[in-house]
């Protein structure tokens, strides 16, 4: 089991959302924390909630859709702690609507930041994991990732991507020291994208915490967890069934009521 006493982190997404809440629970396992994202009072705010743990706290803004701003990111975070143990790609940018309604730099945008940024982030950080010969990479995809969503397309297109890229990369660097993790969660309450509708979805699709995700992300870099699905309803047999037969999926996506609760968080 590996303990996370000591290790540098660097998240992203770190001033609102999950972020907090997951840099919380880090910072209360003894992780010295490098929060980065484009608030810098955002921030700042979270690390001085930190500061009643005894680790160390860096605030980097930054913008992840620009290349220069990812190289100085990586930079700065090694500077300042001299290592980075962990890698968590948290930043996230959830892009509804029909898709022929969406502007393609929206549409880009999305991509960048939900796919691009963590692969591009990645790339600058494995040649010092694997000299190092240890570190740990954990994704925040989601439940989209593993099952397409109406009026969700560009967003469940990068989640998907950036599943399917971390596996790639777990299979191709086993043996290596890194290792790749990637969290799923399904709709998330109280904090975040999904909360903002003030809409509950339906039953058998459930919905997750902050709370929830954010010890998944604890679980999986302690035990070394390659996947975790954080959901409160049995959302795998969902994915089994569309896996066996895609049409079966699909009917099923629109009997349990999730293509029209998409439609009409559109409405608010």
């Amino acid at each position: 089991m590996t303990s996370l006493i000591g290790k540098h982190i660097l998240l992203t997404g770190g001033s609102r959302g999950i972020g907090p809440v997951i840099a919380e629970a880090l910072a209360e396992r003894g992780a010295h924390i490098a929060l980065a994202a484009r608030s810098e009072e955002g921030l700042r705010k979270v690390a001085k909630s930190l500061g009643k743990y005894e680790v160390k706290t860096l605030v980097v803004p930054v913008d992840l859709t620009q290349s220069t701003h990812r190289h100085e990111l990586i930079t700065t975070v090694i500077d300042k702690f001299g290592t980075l143990d962990i890698l968590i790609n948290n930043a996230g940018l959830e892009t509804e609507g029909a898709y022929v309604d969406l502007t393609w730099e929206a549409i880009q945008e999305n991509i960048v930041v939900n796919l691009m940024a963590p692969m591009a982030l990645t790339h600058l950080v494995l040649p010092h994991m694997l000299d190092w010969k240890q570190g740990h990479i954990v994704n925040i995809a989601s439940f989209a990732a593993k099952i397409g969503n109406a009026y969700a397309a560009a967003y469940c297109g990068a989640k998907a991507g950036l599943a399917e890229w971390t596996r790639a990369l777990r299979l191709e660097l086993a043996g290596s020291g890194v290792h790749f993790s990637t969290i799923f969660p399904g709709y998330i309450t109280e904090v975040g994208m999904f909360a903002r509708f003030h809409k509950t979805p339906p039953a058998m699709i459930g919905s997750c915490t902050p709370s929830q995700v954010a010890r998944a992300v604890v679980r999986a870099i302690e035990r070394e967890e390659v996947e975790l699905i954080v959901n409160s309803s049995p959302a795998r047999l969902l994915v089994a069934l569309s896996e066996i037969s895609p049409a079966l999926g699909d009917w099923l996506m629109h009997k349990l009521g999730l293509v029209d609760f998409q439609r009409r968080k559109l409405e608010q």
